[in-house]
């Protein structure tokens, strides 16, 4: 697990120091993301200024972690093949994400899903979804 310092440490996190709260709930398991205080929208990717109202008041919200498949691609030639997708996220955003423990032939659009955490090369956990159990 990395610790509060490692992250600031991180220079992915250092140069985007706004972001702390989003690795650091990472590291938890925790899902994060930005909402507007005064339009209520949430938007992806987080960043301090809603892109819908322009105000500058924004907070960190816990989000559910569900949301459903957008749209998705799987880079055979990649060793390992991968799947990059974008999830629709229950409160509304999307984002741009990876798949994990599937098979891509099973993979449909609007399908289920629900955010898990993987641990990068570099250290940090992120997040990355798979289909959503029944």
């Amino acid at each position: 697990m990395m610790s509060a310092e490692d992250l600031k440490a991180d220079p992915y996190v250092a140069a985007q120091p706004e972001s702390l709260p989003f690795w650091l709930a990472a590291e938890r398991g925790e899902f994060l993301g930005k909402r507007c205080m005064d339009c209520a929208k949430f938007h992806w990717y987080p960043r301090c200024l809603c892109p819908f109202c322009g105000s500058g008041r924004t907070e960190w919200t816990p989000l559910s972690g569900k949301g459903r498949l957008y749209a998705f691609s799987t880079l055979r030639r990649a060793q390992p093949p991968y799947t990059v997708a974008y999830v629709e996220l229950a409160e509304g955003p999307r984002m741009m994400t990876r798949m994990v423990d599937v098979d891509p032939a099973l993979l449909r659009i609007a399908m289920q899903v629900q955010v898990a955490f993987e641990r990068t090369g570099d250290g940090r956990k992120i997040p990355v979804f798979r289909v959503a159990a029944d």
